[in-house]
């Protein structure tokens, strides 16, 4: 790896609005080099990007890039990517029904005389799916693949515009063990090969495993820029660095108190809504206890989701059958508004795409799970709305200057806490939390990790969904485990462990309770 930087970013400011986002950043990033770049929500790591990339266009920002030596003062993306930038986002910018090889060049058709050349297409759209090591067919339509490998058709992607730097954007966030497993293989390949990586991620496990250096920022200033080889630097650094403070733990200290059971489901059985022959959740029974924090353990396709959801007023699956009690009586939540009428709660792992209304103010969010109560004769009282949502603005410490402004322009630790104000308007006793702290960087999870705890300590049931199980172990009083729709076991607190969790749920149907 040659020691020359392929990139120089000098003292990069970019203010919105009279806020300064970016306040004067210095990166260094040298040619070959696997560099990540990590800071919490808000910190300017995005923006930065965008800076690079030319969706802040040259003009609209102060400072310098120097680009192989030379300043570069991109106009658009496009200009970036004829230099070999080449940006994959977190949110990934594929074309569901178009095929792989369409989505790989769109925008950058293979043509004879205006007339896209099919066969040309596929024979390199194949290429270059065999150079990411993914084994489909380039004419597979997008939507029929999973996410991990849509990734990697993101990646081919930048290959058919001859990258340079690749910049990911935290490219394992919504990715299995296995899959993400992989495309760290391949970042790793891609620095043998000569292409220099910059990837976002709040995963330090794999940052420490896959960057040579870590630049760490806070605030939208420049923290500092770590050698991964050298003896300090590690985790415990790292989130030092970008939270300004040390943290003694991950995971806030709690003494619970536990009542009675407070919520239980029973011989639970769901259907796949496409295919109704299929069962996804298979008899699972579980319960919580009032002031107790239950947590749910399964790998990819275990059926986490699914049973949560079709509890929550079978919101997803078909054919669904079983009993749910609360505080010892029958209770049936066959739809949304009757869970909501029995003090149930669903935080969902989708926050963007089911949790929030993106266009949406904080204010209008935060009321959404419980109109009724700010209406009258159909007309929302915004006052009182207003007044509530300002509330939760402060007791919750989302950060945010003013309750009118678009959810969608929040961090991701403040979406998920105006998420959580919505659900805990509707004075629930059960609080389902599904992937509650996915894409949140470690400063952020800790602020809900501590809203958990409080809720636990008012004497609500929660029951906490989690593809962390270090998350489920600093967190949970007892730890259920499914795979293949079945539970398999349950762990106290002072039993569970990574490898007996993770032997529960390998275990298989035969396993079941």
């Amino acid at each position: 790896m040659s020691e020359a930087p392929i990139l120089r970013m000098e003292n990069i400011v970019k203010e919105f609005g009279g806020v300064r986002a970016l306040d004067g950043i210095d990166l260094e990033v040298r040619r070959g080099e696997v560099h990540a770049i990590c800071g919490e929500n808000g910190a300017g790591k995005s923006t930065l990007m965008k800076v690079l990339s030319g969706v802040w266009p040259h003009g609209s920002f102060t400072g310098r890039i120097i680009y192989e030596g030379r300043e570069a003062q991109y106009k658009s993306i496009n200009d970036s990517e004829a230099d070999g930038i080449v940006i994959v986002h977190q949110e990934l910018a594929l074309s569901p029904y178009l095929s792989i090889a369409e989505n790989i060049f769109l925008g950058n058709e293979l043509s004879r005389g205006g007339v896209i050349d099919w066969h040309a297409t596929n024979k390199r759209g194949a290429e270059l799916l065999e150079r990411v090591g993914l084994r489909e067919n380039p004419a597979t339509p997008v939507n029929q693949i999973g996410v991990g490998k849509q990734q990697l058709v993101e990646i081919a992607k930048a290959f058919a515009k001859n990258v340079k730097l690749l910049i990911l954007d935290e490219p394992t966030a919504s990715l299995n063990d296995e899959d993400s497993a992989h495309l760290l293989g391949l970042i790793e390949g891609l620095r043998d090969q000569g292409i220099t990586c910059i990837i976002i991620s709040h995963k330090l496990k794999e940052i420490r495993r896959i960057a040579d250096r870590v630049t760490v920022i806070r605030d939208g200033a420049t923290i500092e820029t770590l050698d991964m080889s050298a003896p300090d630097a590690d985790e415990s650094r790292i989130i030092r660095s970008m939270v300004g403070r040390s943290l003694s733990s991950l995971f806030p200290e709690r003494a619970p108190e536990i009542g009675e059971e407070k919520f239980r489901i029973e011989d639970w059985r769901v259907h796949h809504p496409s295919d109704p022959s299929r069962v996804v959740v298979d008899g699972a029974s579980l319960s919580v206890r009032a002031g107790e924090i239950v947590g749910l353990a399964g790998l990819m396709g275990a059926g986490r989701t699914e049973l949560a959801m079709s509890v929550f007023g079978r919101s997803w699956g078909t054919g669904i059958s079983g009993r749910v009690y609360k505080d010892g009586q029958q209770i049936t939540t066959s739809s949304v508004p009757e869970a909501i009428r029995h003090g149930i709660a669903y935080t969902t792992e989708d926050r963007k795409g089911l949790g929030l209304n993106l266009i949406g103010t904080v204010q209008t969010n935060i009321s959404l799970a419980s109109l009724p109560g700010f209406s009258r004769f159909g007309v929302v009282d915004q006052y009182r709305e207003n007044r509530v949502a300002e509330s939760y603005r402060k007791s919750m410490n989302i950060k945010t200057n003013t309750v009118a402004k678009e959810v969608g322009k929040l961090s991701g630790g403040n979406q998920q806490k105006v998420v959580l104000s919505k659900w805990l308007e509707t004075s629930p006793d059960v609080l389902i939390l599904d992937e509650p702290t996915r894409g949140i960087d470690v400063g952020a999870k800790y602020e809900i990790y501590e809203l958990i705890n409080e809720l636990a300590a008012q004497g609500k049931a929660v029951l906490m969904i989690s593809s962390e199980l270090p998350e489920l172990l600093g967190m949970c009083d007892r730890i259920y485990a499914l795979s293949e729709g079945r539970i398999t076991g349950q762990l106290s607190r002072g039993e569970a462990d990574q490898e007996s969790l993770m032997h529960l749920m390998t275990a298989g149907k035969e396993a079941a309770l």
